[in-house]
């Protein structure tokens, strides 16, 4: 099939590179425009541009699809004239308008890291960890112009791993859901897949901001081992002591319960934190303005005074 692929970020960049490998036909790709980057704030194309410009495809990138914009009915325009059979979404990050859902006879086909309806919206890997899911999956499902609502074209499942970070397990489903977008775009081309209603409560996965990162040291210690993995490494989960911002980049549970939340105890190879339940072990934290490193490390060097808390 002749395909405009539009995705953005890293985890896009794996579909993008499988469908090139097949039999169908990377036409186009369409993605977020350039952003700033670096000390410098220089112009840098997303993932997926710097790898379609790699294989020398043509690479749209409007700054708003809308009929009322000047790129936006530059690239409706373009989009017509290339004559795409299906175009493939992977995290690209722009509202597609209603008009433009039958500009392609497959359709957009969405590639959604959840098993729909289970975390429609924006964050669903976050939230499949952040609410102690032990499975969860991809879904292959044509875009409709409610938030993730569209039939099903294909789905599989994958377990959570215990010691598993939103990056970790992001890694994996963009893989296993690449094999899965090329499987779907075979399927849609022999006419051996129909597309399926959704079934069940849907839940939502909303944006996640930096707040949501922060570490309430009141909790147990299940759901704040939960918070760290689900947002690590972005916006990274976070606390306070002594006014300043530290990033938690890794914790271990422990059995004991001797210390109050937040108060912090200093062993000579250990920093044990207490919870509303059992204390955890600091394995790993990122000081301000400095990299992230081992907590027993940065103890040694702190001259932590008696008494020593994060703070909520």
């Amino acid at each position: 099939m002749r395909i405009i692929f539009a995705g953005t970020p890293e985890p896009a960049v794996v579909a993008l590179q499988r469908l090139l490998e097949s039999d169908h036909e990377v036409v186009a790709v369409l993605t977020r425009p350039d952003a700033r980057k670096g000390r410098g704030r220089t112009l840098h194309p997303s993932p997926v541009a710097a790898l379609a410009q790699e294989h020398g495809i043509e690479v749209l990138k409007p700054q708003s699809l809308k009929l009322d914009t000047e790129d936006g009915q530059a690239t409706r325009a373009r989009l017509k004239e290339l004559a795409p059979d299906c175009i493939p979404v992977v995290a690209y990050g722009n509202l597609v308008p209603k008009d433009l859902l039958d500009i392609a006879p497959h359709g957009w086909v969405n590639l959604h890291f959840s098993l729909l309806p289970a975390w429609r919206g924006a964050a669903p890997v976050q939230a499949a960890l952040f609410a102690g899911d032990d499975i969860t999956g991809a879904t292959t499902f044509r875009i409709e112009e409610g938030l993730d609502t569209g039939p099903i074209l294909g789905t599989l499942t994958h377990a959570i791993a215990p010691t598993d970070t939103a990056d970790t397990l992001l890694t994996s489903l963009a893989h296993a859901g690449a094999e899965l977008l090329v499987a779907t775009m075979d399927g849609l081309e022999t006419g051996a897949l129909v597309a399926e209603p959704q079934r069940g409560e849907p839940s939502y996965a909303a944006k996640i901001t930096k707040e949501d990162a922060k570490i309430i040291w009141s909790q147990p210690d299940f759901a704040i081992d939960r918070l760290i993995r689900a947002y690590t490494p972005a916006p990274g989960p976070w606390t306070e002591l002594g006014g300043q911002r530290f990033k938690i980049g890794k914790v271990a549970l422990t059995d004991q319960d001797t210390l109050a939340p937040g108060a912090l105890a200093i062993g000579k190879n250990q920093v044990l934190v207490g919870t509303g339940s059992n204390d955890l072990e600091i394995v790993q934290l990122q000081p301000p303005g400095k990299k992230m490193m081992a907590a027993a490390d940065w103890s040694r060097g702190a001259n932590l005074a008696e008494g020593a808390e994060f703070t909520s």
